[in-house]
């Protein structure tokens, strides 16, 4: 009887020992398991395909689970705020028109104060629409302007729309593209910095990044001047057998952006807010498509 007590008492020992051993291996997993990144779905107005109204379009983003847009083509206001008051989709941001055709890093003065004026013009689009802000291409290098004039033009150019953007409380958000110029995230900060303004940000897009480095090294080194986030994949397989814009041609979570790295850079800074898909756009089926990829890789 005593053999009998004795073993049970041993294997219900063991069984305490072993379940407080889980219990704690579970703990630590969930230590160091990176937490939760808030994010928030959008998309850019223009990947709507079909000639519906603008309250139909934001219907159909809403019912595949989107809960923003950013603004990209010029619309009417009344009629783009009817639509978000009745459908409650919201429109998050406002994308610069014309920072490709009159980019504010151009030597034609003419063209810099054309390009200043039309991204004025985005500002108040954003405060129309009860956005929070305006995306901005910060300028342009090629073979006639340099790397140092697009620099000082550029920083110059957005200093004076500073006021406007202050007056009325939109972040003036540069992104990271294919312009030959800021291609460092070590140099973007310290493009951003020394503007001195809150207002002044970055909209980060991830895809545009994956070319020629790994976006989870821009994310930690640009920290909380990331405000707000464009998605979007690159494959550098397509990018060396078709070329360079051949890498955009993947579905998000199937090329080589390293999504799990991107989360937890997201989560070490702390981000939340806004990302925004930016690629090919189309009918419902393809909207869902995106936003169901988009669900994937923010949960890895």
């Amino acid at each position: 009887m005593s053999t009998s007590i004795t073993r049970r008492s041993f294997l219900g020992s063991t069984a305490v020992a072993t379940g407080s051993m889980l219990l704690q291996r579970q703990a630590m997993a969930a230590e160091t398991r990176a937490p939760r990144v808030k994010l928030r779905k959008a998309v850019k107005y223009g990947m709507v395909a079909g000639k519906g109204s603008v309250e139909e379009k934001f219907r159909l983003l809403l019912d595949q689970g989107f809960s923003g847009v950013d603004i990209n083509v010029r619309l009417d206001h009344d009629e783009v705020n009817r639509a978000r008051d009745k459908t409650g989709l919201i429109v998050q941001g406002v994308v610069g028109f014309d920072h490709w055709r009159k980019p504010i890093s151009l030597q034609d003065k003419q063209v810099r104060a054309q390009g200043r004026e039309s991204f004025l013009g985005a500002i108040r689009d954003a405060k129309a629409y009860g956005a929070t802000s305006a995306l901005l291409v910060p300028g342009v290098c090629n073979k006639r302007v340099s790397y140092q004039d697009a620099y000082k033009r550029s920083q110059a150019e957005i200093r004076k729309c500073l006021p406007l953007a202050e007056d009325l409380g939109i972040q003036i958000l540069i992104e990271n593209v294919w312009n030959n110029f800021l291609l460092s995230p070590i140099e973007t900060a310290r493009f951003v910095d020394e503007l001195k303004s809150p207002l002044v940000g970055v909209y980060f897009d991830v895809g545009n990044v994956v070319r020629f480095g790994w976006p989870e090294q821009w994310i930690t080194t640009l920290g909380s001047r990331i405000k707000k986030l464009d998605i979007k994949e690159y494959s550098r397989k397509l990018q060396n057998q078709k070329g360079p814009y051949a890498g955009f041609g993947v579905k998000i979570g199937d090329g080589d952006c390293d999504w799990p790295a991107v989360m937890k850079a997201l989560a070490e800074i702390k981000f939340s807010g806004w990302a925004t898909a930016e690629v090919r756009g189309g009918d419902a089926a393809r909207l869902k498509d995106i936003s169901q990829r988009m669900d994937r890789v923010f949960s890895t």
